[in-house]
């Protein structure tokens, strides 16, 4: 029962974000997923529904792949990592997407070494 309660509380912040967040070609929406055991990043334009640039813990590009977990440190490197493929697409300027997790710990993290590599949100 509590878990059921914690997962609606976290569906509605999320939904609550989504509303106000929203992305398109010029400034699209850094959208980060934390599960489990991995960490998924797209940058998506919204008003056409497409995925502009996406990296995870699942990249083939990503030298030891099999020891990223979904931890602080792995999410430092996916940042920095998703902020490269980013501007190698030309994307500079994002909106950053939290789907209602904490902006604390993992998410910070990720967020900061975004921001260091070069992305501006």
């Amino acid at each position: 029962m509590k878990v059921d309660k914690k997962r609606s509380l976290q569906i509605r912040r999320k939904w609550r974000i989504r509303k106000k967040v929203n992305g398109t070609a010029d400034r699209p929406r850094m959208c980060v997923k934390f599960t489990g055991r991995h960490i998924y990043v797209q940058f998506v334009d919204d008003d056409s529904g497409t995925t502009l640039a996406a990296f995870s813990t699942l990249s083939k590009d990503l030298e030891n792949r099999e020891g990223m977990k979904a931890n602080k440190d792995s999410a430092a490197v996916i940042g920095e990592k998703a902020a490269k493929v980013a501007t190698g697409k030309g994307i500079s300027n994002v909106v950053f997407d939290r789907r209602g997790d904490l902006y604390h710990g993992k998410v910070q993290a990720l967020a900061d070494a975004a921001r260091n590599a070069g992305l501006q949100f």
